[in-house]
């Protein structure tokens, strides 16, 4: 399944309903929730043992934070690698 959360601030309950596997987009000002710096910092980084994480690379140029500002292990994507994972999981699921 493909998750899509573009809430901030992000809700715990969100992360808890993961399942093993799953790719996970963070959108928007979600992902001013993903600096290395941040309270979540070890959930995500637990998160990253089992799911793929990945924010827009777009989106992160608008909040002007860099890559080397993340968690390690969040994976930045272009617009097209987005749309593969789009088709790659049959299942998507937005939380706003």
């Amino acid at each position: 399944m493909l998750h899509l959360i573009s809430q901030s601030p992000i809700d715990n309950a969100v992360l808890a309903r993961l399942c093993t596997g799953d790719d996970v987009v963070f959108l928007e000002n979600a992902l001013l929730r993903l600096l290395n710096t941040g309270e979540l910092n070890g959930i995500l980084s637990a998160l990253l043992n089992t799911h793929q994480l990945y924010v827009l690379a777009d989106h992160l140029a608008v909040r002007g934070i860099s890559a080397e500002e993340l968690v390690q292990g969040i994976s930045v994507i272009n617009y097209a690698q987005f749309v593969a994972l789009t088709v790659k999981n049959s299942v998507i699921h937005s939380w706003t």
